[in-house]
């Protein structure tokens, strides 16, 4: 009874959380809430074409299925992802949305394929890149969850520090919707994405996904990844 019951947890938790995404208005502001930040509802609406009230009812389809939070801050609401999870779900989407339309491929901007942020880490061609060398260069152990010893190394080199205690995964490849190959996620991920942005390697477009390169970024690149 007691498996009974946890299978049809799942199965409505399942049903909810497609439901929630199984529209396009709704599916625009999820995202839209792609790269991390927090977005008022008003600003949301903007993005998904639909009425104030609509877009309400919205917003509250998705807490309810618990892929966004809300939170209160002065005379506004603001909504975000509730966890890095949720973004590699719709990245995976993604990918698999555009594999019979290969079209649609050519016609995403050039400024994101290059370089972009997926939630918390950096994603993009470069991104991929950056992962193809890692996987080479042996950073990464053999399932890919994790650093290898000598990737601890290596990151130490930079003098990036990663949460060996963290619940999250140390590594985990993330599939990249415009490259159709993985780039950097888990723990490694965020921590590198935080590194490159205090460092001056890349600067975030506010208000967008997109990530500039910059100059130092662009020797960085060449110099520890071949890029």
């Amino acid at each position: 009874m007691l498996d009974e019951n946890l299978a049809t947890l799942v199965e409505n938790q399942l049903s909810a959380i497609a439901g929630a995404i199984a529209e396009p208005a709704r599916a625009r502001i999820l995202c839209s809430l792609m790269n991390g930040q927090a977005w008022t509802a008003t600003e949301l609406g903007s993005v998904s074409g639909v009425s104030p009230s609509t877009t309400s009812s919205h917003l509250d389809k998705l807490l309810t299925s618990g892929l966004i939070n809300c939170l209160q801050q002065g005379r506004h609401r603001y909504y975000s992802i509730t966890r890095h999870e949720v973004a590699e779900l719709l990245e995976k989407m993604m990918a698999f949305s555009v594999t019979t339309i290969p079209v649609l491929e050519t016609k995403t901007p050039s400024h994101l394929r290059y370089a972009r942020t997926c939630y918390d880490h950096l994603a993009g061609e470069v991104a991929v890149k950056m992962y193809a060398y890692m996987l080479k260069d042996k950073w990464l152990s053999e399932d890919q969850l994790a650093l290898s010893d000598y990737g601890f190394n290596q990151f130490e080199k930079l003098g990036i520090n990663i949460n060996r205690q963290s619940r999250r995964k140390q590594s985990c490849p993330c599939l990249d919707w415009s490259e159709r190959h993985f780039h950097l996620g888990g723990e490694a991920g965020a921590s590198f994405l935080r590194y490159g942005l205090e460092h001056n390697l890349f600067n975030n477009v506010i208000g967008y996904r997109e990530i500039s390169i910059t100059r130092i970024g662009m020797s960085f690149f060449n110099k520890w990844f071949d890029i």
